[in-house]
């Protein structure tokens, strides 16, 4: 018996009718570029979850290939001219699919299991993965396995995964940041969230967010072993797990919560999922009032120094540097967020800033896209790199992890040197030059 759909079925009507199928998303649409094909476009997509609402078409293993073959980059919604709320309908379209669990394999229902319901469930665990991590790239032991031709045994999936490998750092965000940190004059009290990858790969850009923060009047507060926000557990069709996430990171700050002036986040992809909790939570009577205070208080690191009008520095960090920006899907499209991280780059001393072509659209990474549709996702980073080589830039700036991840593997196929940098980074480097330059001339 097929099972009756839930999650579309019971979404509010007038957001799957939102779509006037105007086509206006059609040139910004990825897969649709590619192929050419209706069904892989948003309209197409959106005609066929309106179907499965309206009870004219059954859920099919074909519904649940078509919504993974979406990249959730949400550059239609920047295109749309109705304000479709393509998010909504997508993350409820793949939890539809899970509902009805169309594309189950053993294989498939371990590997979501492992990752949804475990790694990134359970924080202690994810670190303690992340340090055997460590473990075995400091050591050598990486290098080894790779020169040994041991990796030759492995699946052919995980052999072409396995050059793709973060680097973790050795120090994670709680070794780095303290609980509580007060700049010199506190005019503002913000949480910082230190996030799941970005903790373990990227706890440095943590470190920069608090350092500017604390530069720019803030004092932060960092509570001790976070929790994964569940962007990657809604984008990825379980909005149950989503949900008792959002709980643990609302839970998180406890009574600080109120007294916190924003909640500050330096992943985009994240942030694009963290300033809807109260949608996610409306009908806990228990959380809603709390998520709707917390959508109010987030925000993106690159937005909230611009609305405090940030301190611009006057030392560079070093000599002229060529710069380019690539946005973050999820902060371009899903937070409507593009001035400002390129206000704070144009205040950065020595930056020579080159604009890159197609700069909005998506580099492949995608969440775990390059994971469950690397063909494409490939295609797509090949594209993003020969723009960024044109630019001729030695630094690119992009504030995702995924997306830094993704830019920087593929310039290092690429055989180009450039740095892959978070705009937060950068800011907090020339500050850092501006200390260093006022310690010599105290010293002279």
């Amino acid at each position: 018996m097929p099972t009756a759909p839930k999650y579309l079925a019971d979404l509010d009507y007038s957001i799957v009718q939102q779509c006037m199928h105007c086509g206006m998303c059609l040139p910004d649409c990825p897969t649709y570029l590619e192929t050419k094909q209706e069904r892989n476009s948003p309209r197409g997509r959106i005609a066929l979850m309106r179907s499965i609402a309206d009870g004219e078409l059954e859920v099919t293993r074909e519904f649940g290939e078509e919504m993974y073959y979406c990249l959730g980059c949400l550059a239609c919604t920047t295109a749309c001219p109705a304000g479709v709320n393509y998010p909504e309908l997508f993350e409820n379209a793949r939890a539809e699919v899970e509902h009805a669990d169309v594309l189950f394999s053993p294989d498939r229902r371990f590997w979501r299991w492992l990752a949804l319901d475990q790694i990134f469930s359970k924080p202690r665990l994810l670190r303690a993965i992340g340090r055997l991590l460590w473990i075995y790239q400091a050591t050598g032991l990486q290098s080894l396995v790779r020169k040994s031709g041991l990796l030759r045994l492995a699946p052919k999936n995980l052999r072409e995964l396995e050059p793709s490998t973060p680097t973790v750092k050795r120090h994670f965000s709680d070794a780095l940041i303290a609980e509580s940190e007060q700049p010199a004059e506190a005019k503002y009290t913000v949480g910082l969230l230190t996030g799941c990858v970005q903790d373990l790969v990227f706890s440095d850009v943590n470190r920069h967010t608090a350092d500017v923060l604390l530069a720019n009047g803030c004092a932060v507060i960092t509570p001790r072993n976070q929790h994964c926000c569940g962007s990657l557990h809604a984008h990825n069709g379980d909005l149950e797990q989503a949900k008792v996430m959002a709980r643990a990171q609302i839970d998180s700050f406890g009574a600080d919560l109120e007294k916190l002036d924003a909640i500050i986040t330096n992943a985009a992809g994240c942030g694009s999922h963290l300033k809807h909790f109260h949608n996610l939570l409306k009908d806990d009577a228990d959380y809603a009032p709390r998520a709707k205070s917390w959508d109010e208080k987030a925000r993106d690191i690159n937005e909230w120094l611009v609305e405090i009008d940030f301190r611009k520095p006057d030392t560079a960090a070093s000599e002229s540097e060529r710069a380019t920006y690539h946005e973050a899907c999820h902060l371009c499209h899903g937070q409507g967020i593009s001035a400002q991280p390129r206000a704070i780059l144009d205040a950065i001393p020595g930056l020579d800033l080159r604009e890159l072509t197609d700069a909005t659209h998506c580099c492949g990474s995608a969440g775990i896209y390059n994971i469950t549709q690397p063909e494409q996702a490939g295609k797509l980073q090949d594209e993003k790199v020969g723009h960024i080589l044109e630019t001729g830039a030695e630094v690119v700036a992009t504030a995702n992890p995924g997306c830094h991840l993704q830019i920087e593997n593929g310039l290092r196929e690429a055989g180009s040197g450039a740095q892959v940098r978070h705009p937060v980074s950068l800011l907090a480097a020339a500050y850092r030059a501006e200390g260093a330059e006022r310690s010599t001339n105290q010293q002279g």
